[in-house]
């Protein structure tokens, strides 16, 4: 079958085209410019996301977890480390780019105290009517009396005038009920002596990667001026820093690999043109191609383009430069009066070209119906880049290129490969065995073969999350993997909420079933209870009245306590506490952090401690029985409340981007035999052209699962973008042109394929060098599955005639 050469453009068809694509070109550029880029994480949220998935963005973009910078001083002794510690510290606490700075240093300990002495009977949860009866006080009093005989008498003394029950010790003992950081000279130390530790929190979100930059730059240049005397090393952890270093590495990666598979995509192009012209017209398609892709994702998402996308969008262009050098090394073998022959490439080999296109657009259309708009914008841009690549090397690139410009004779090397492809069905033999070995890896690793774990694609190192576990251990910083989130129309209602949740989460902590939890309600109770704690107060006579009926058995005069039923009868009649009244304590920070309005809504947070030990036959997950928590949470019956484990929130939501790419990509793959189907008309050719693919794509994954790498999302996306080089090739062997000799296995065309195989391992088969997992699993997809690809779409085509098998001369 051969395909008459289509008669080529008019001169005003050839004007009217060019002049589409400079129009074409400067609108996308028009777009582009107002075109935000992001790394927000609603890209990778549902279009209707849980409310737990919500949560988990809500809390990784600017939740408390977020701000927290977890900083180790190691070196020198440990005086010294101290001593850089309270330096940094001073000069920390004096920056706007931190909100909070603690090191152990007493800095808020006299607000925090003032605060708690002067609002005791609305802060205590112990103030209630029978704490104020007859018998209440008796009870409590004879407490307080027995700890002057204790090592807190001193204490105790100093206050028993004015606070004979106990609220401040009570209410003292309570916010120190977390866990207690070593102090060596002042400043905080590590468990094992070997460093000193401070936490900072920044004033940015977490999502606010440039902002955590310049804090993570103030914490070293304040290191660097601390620590001018002695050998002191700088640890830095937490989500800020891991987010920073993340990005840091992924643009010194992406540089690196870029610029050395551009050095030798470059060479190889040269080797082959000897034509700097050629060169440089080769990239336009490139270039056309990746600015028709982030301007149609920018106009399908409202002007919003996610960073990840675009960095995927890059390595297309190891797809995009093949139709470039098809153009070129293809067409080179017509001439007619030493210029090349455009009507006869057109007619030999466009239509192959055009179906391999259309093929690519099948596979990465399935994503565009997927849920998650990461995966959609990731389809549209991939669609609208090759189809403008392709459209703009057939109707632009041939007009731009002189057609007296000629690339070196490959004809002599093309001969070579001729030879080598007609002898390559000999070995069929070896697909069979790499696929059934790959099968057997495959079936023997079925159960652990994908990744569920988000954790999978995290640019962490595994040495830096060990330093986050260590400092963290230090610290006591939580973890905040657990979290319970109540949300309300005003401030009132989620404290009252949050109060609700808290009665029934105390049984737990004395159950030891979590090691206990924080709660903005502790530092400002609602209005609510404050009056309640208000009605808890006698009158000044009724008042006294049972203070003297509770010490008639102890040996002091009732005048003593003076000052403690007039500063009663001042918080009963009194204002009520508001959070303006935490300014200047440690507390104020700690309720910004737990109670925020967002959207016109509020909300409260409660993050949950895990145990010390976690108890045995509960089924406790990291020390948490997150069972016995829904259940707490469920008997509180408060609206709009949520328990959410934010690690397997996370976990899920992976595993539903996975299990929704899974199945669009067999739609895609299904779209692409229909496709090819009608295209081709002819069962064996389908089949033949698809069969290489998928030996390809097989052992590919095969390798990967004997190598011991889960596959993740990326390797998937890996596949679909092994789909659309690889079907190029396989077209080209048994597509529209394969029944003719010239077109099927010319040399030139080998060349060609030869050349484009190159240039795709070098721009996909570098990222498996990388560091980062997201690009790794790129390099270690495309680039071997490349390679395969060409191979296995050369051994399993069908040989060709003895008469056009040539020589290897």
């Amino acid at each position: 079958m051969s395909a008459a050469p289509p008669a080529t453009m008019r001169p005003a068809t050839r004007r009217l085209a060019l002049a589409l694509w400079i129009f074409a070109m400067l609108a996308c550029a028009a777009v582009i410019s107002r075109t935000t880029f992001t790394a927000d994480l609603s890209a990778f949220l549902p279009r209707l996301p849980s409310a737990e998935q919500q949560l988990l963005v809500n809390q990784l973009r600017d939740g408390l977890v977020s701000r927290l910078v977890l900083v180790g001083i190691e070196g020198g002794d440990a005086d010294g480390r101290a001593a850089v510690s309270r330096a940094m510290a001073a000069r920390l606490r004096g920056d706007p780019r931190f909100t909070a700075i603690q090191n152990g240093e007493p800095v808020n300990q006299d607000a925090d105290r003032q605060y708690v002495f002067a609002h005791r009977y609305l802060l205590s949860p112990a103030v209630t009517p029978e704490r104020f009866s007859e018998r209440g006080l008796a009870q409590a009093m004879n407490e307080s009396f027995e700890l002057l005989a204790s090592s807190a008498g001193l204490f105790t003394k100093s206050l028993l005038p004015r606070d004979p029950t106990g609220e401040v010790a009570a209410m003292l003992a309570q916010l120190d009920a977390g866990q207690r950081v070593p102090m060596h000279a002042g400043a905080w130390a590590s468990r094992d002596g070997k460093r000193a530790v401070l936490l900072a929190q920044t004033a940015a979100a977490g999502s606010d990667t440039d902002a955590q930059a310049q804090a993570i730059g103030a914490v070293r240049e304040a290191f660097a001026k601390a620590a001018t005397a002695g050998q002191y090393q700088l640890a830095m952890t937490g989500p800020g820093v891991f987010s920073v270093n993340a990005r840091d590495t992924i643009r010194h990666d992406v540089e690196r690999l870029s610029t050395i598979g551009v050095a030798i995509i470059v060479t190889l192009l040269l080797l082959v043109y000897r034509s700097v012209p050629l060169l440089v017209l080769g990239l336009v398609p490139v270039l056309s191609g990746a600015l028709a892709g982030i301007a149609a994702v920018s106009l399908g998402f409202g002007g919003s383009v996610h960073g990840l996308t675009l960095g995927f969008g890059t390595t297309l262009i190891g797809e995009a430069v093949d139709y470039s050098i098809y153009l070129f090394v293809q067409s080179a073998q017509y001439t007619r009066d030493g210029r090349r022959d455009e009507r006869a490439w057109l007619g030999g080999f466009w239509p192959t070209v055009r179906l391999g296109v259309l093929t690519s657009v099948c596979g990465f259309a399935s994503l565009l119906l997927s849920g998650f708009p990461g995966l959609a914008q990731l389809g549209l841009y991939s669609i609208a880049g090759l189809a403008t690549a392709a459209l703009v090397t057939r109707f632009v690139l041939p007009q731009l290129v002189p057609a007296t410009l000629h690339l070196r004779d490959v004809a002599p090397l093309g001969r070579r490969l001729q030879w080598l492809a007609a002898r390559a069905h000999r070995l069929h033999w070896l697909v069979l065995v790499l696929v059934v070995a790959a099968g057997t890896v495959l079936a023997m690793h079925r159960g652990t073969l994908w990744g569920r774990e988000l954790q999978a694609l995290s640019p962490v190192s595994a040495s830096d999350q060990a330093l986050d576990t260590r400092l963290r251990e230090d610290l006591g910083a939580p973890d905040v993997r657990y979290l319970v989130v109540l949300s309300g129309p005003d401030q009132e209602s989620v404290l009252q909420g949050a109060e609700r949740v808290a009665r029934e989460l105390d049984p737990l902590v004395a159950q030891n079933f979590i090691g206990g939890y924080e709660s903005p309600a502790r530092y400002l109770p609602s209005a609510a209870t404050q009056r309640e704690r208000q009605a808890s107060l006698p009158p000044p006579d009724v008042l006294a009245q049972r203070l003297s009926a509770a010490i008639a058995t102890q040996p002091v005069r009732a005048s003593l306590f003076a000052p403690f039923l007039a500063q009663a009868e001042a918080a009963r009649t009194g204002a009520l506490l508001r959070r303006e009244d935490l300014r200047g304590t440690s507390m104020a920070l700690a309720v910004d952090a737990l109670l925020a309005q967002r959207d016109g809504r509020w909300s409260a947070t409660l993050p949950l401690r895990a145990p010390a030990h976690t108890p045995q036959g509960t089924g406790a997950a990291d020390g948490v029985d997150t069972s016995a928590v829904r259940a707490a949470v469920a008997r509180a019956g408060v609206p709009d409340t949520l328990f959410v484990d934010l690690k397997g929130e996370s976990d899920r939501l992976y595993t539903g981007y996975l299990r929704e790419a899974l199945l669009l990509s067999l739609a895609g793959l299904l779209a692409i035999i229909v496709l090819l189907a009608v295209a081709l008309r002819s069962a064996r050719r389908v089949v033949a052209t698809v069969l290489p693919l998928a030996a390809a794509a097989l052992v590919v994954l095969g390798g990967l699962a004997a190598l011991g790498q889960p596959l993740t999302l990326l390797h998937l996306v890996g596949l679909l973008l092994l789909m659309a080089v690889g079907s190029n090739y396989a077209l080209f062997f048994n597509g529209p042109a394969a029944g003719s000799q010239v077109a099927g296995a010319s040399p030139h065309t080998l060349v060609s394929l030869l050349l484009a195989n190159l240039t795709t391992v070098a721009a996909f088969g570098l990222l498996a060098l990388s560091s980062l997992p997201l690009l790794k699993a790129f390099g270690l997809t495309v680039g071997p599955g490349a390679v395969l690809a060409l191979w296995f779409s050369a051994i399993l085509a069908r040989p060709a005639a003895p008469d056009t098998a040539g020589s290897a001369t």
